[in-house]
């Protein structure tokens, strides 16, 4: 049997001699996605660039180099603590083989008056404009023209998974999921299965999406695609990959035209929330809406309706204000320029 105190020599070598490959190393055992694990690997490269900016190293980094590194992220406060999550737990490993009984990242996660905690929570809700939601559901319909086979029904897929986000508000997640059997041809809604029976839900769809999924299925049936996902990443019938699903959401708001003129991007979940704010102009029940979105609190809702409401009252005052400004040029225009007789 292997002597644990020479265990323990050789792990405090590793994270000594290289914290990159330790890391990997440590990462391997912790039975993380893949996805999952990418992620983790950047945010631990970017704290091991900042310990070497400061001229420290895991045995001997102490509270106030973690506490600037995650204060100075610009980042939301809740992906910060993400960040400090990952440190505690490999100070933990770390300082376990070093037998410290301190964390000095657990003291920081702990401190509710730190100054890392000065993000924001969350960015402001957006939305699509009516212009902007109107150019994008055009754009769905628009001519595909003449693409090689493959090209085609993946151009078909990414209109779809759109329209699934737009048109019926599902999550990037559940789009990943759902299979031929939650949608049948020209129906009103599309089933949202979950692991738990009780949460399974049946989305309505918007007449475009039935349209576009309608378009997609038989698209998918000619294309001989195999396996029973709605929206398979290749002919084999896998699933897409998030960042696959990002990519092509992007790849149809830039055709259609909206992306150049917005600030923040037009993703899943701002079609979502668009997805919302049609409801709610339309006077549906934030309750139902609710239901319909999948929350799992009733609150969810009324808070999205509230951040409905006061995104529509910016739209308005921007609008005065540009009107205003139309005006008062349209007005100087008119009067001409002043003593032009002499």
């Amino acid at each position: 049997m292997p002597n644990t105190s020479d265990l323990f020599d050789q792990q405090r070598a590793d994270w000594q001699a290289d914290p990159h490959a330790a890391f990997d190393a440590w990462l391997a055992q912790q039975s993380f996605r893949a996805s999952s694990a990418d992620v983790y690997r950047a945010q631990w490269g970017n704290f091991l660039e900042w310990l070497a900016a400061k001229r420290a190293t895991l045995h001997t980094v102490q509270r106030p180099v973690i506490e600037q590194f995650v204060a100075q992220l610009d980042i939301r406060r809740p992906q910060r603590m993400r960040y400090l999550r990952l440190i505690e737990r490999v100070l933990d490993h770390v300082r376990e083989i070093e037998s410290a009984a301190t964390n000095p990242a657990r003291f920081i996660a702990q401190d509710g008056d730190a100054a890392w905690r000065k993000a924001r929570d969350n960015e402001p809700t957006g939305f699509l404009t009516h212009d902007e939601r109107a150019l994008l559901v055009a754009h769905l319909f628009s001519p595909i023209g003449t693409l090689p086979g493959a090209q085609r029904w993946r151009e078909r897929r990414d209109r779809a998974l759109v329209a699934a986000f737009l048109g019926a508000g599902v999550k990037t997640g559940e789009a990943a999921q759902l299979t031929v059997d939650c949608y049948a041809a020209g129906a009103p809604y599309i089933t949202v299965d979950a692991s738990n029976p009780l949460l399974t839900r049946q989305a309505r769809l918007a007449p475009f999406a039935v349209e576009v999924l309608d378009d997609w299925i038989r698209e998918r049936k000619a294309a001989g695609l195999a396996g029973e996902l709605l929206f398979p990443a290749a002919p084999s019938g896998r699933s897409m990959h998030k960042a696959t699903m990002l990519r092509a959401i992007d790849a149809v708001v830039a055709e259609s035209g909206i992306a150049a003129s917005r600030v923040a991007r037009a993703s899943p979940q701002t079609l979502r929330n668009t997805y919302a704010a049609e409801l709610f102009e339309n006077g549906t029940d934030p309750d139902r809406v609710g239901q319909w979105l999948g929350f799992q609190q009733t609150i969810s809702g009324h808070r999205l309706h509230r951040a409905w409401q006061e995104w529509m009252g910016e739209q308005i005052r921007e609008r005065d204000i540009a009107q205003a400004r139309a005006d008062q040029t349209s007005d100087t225009m008119s009067r001409g320029p002043e003593n032009s007789h002499l």
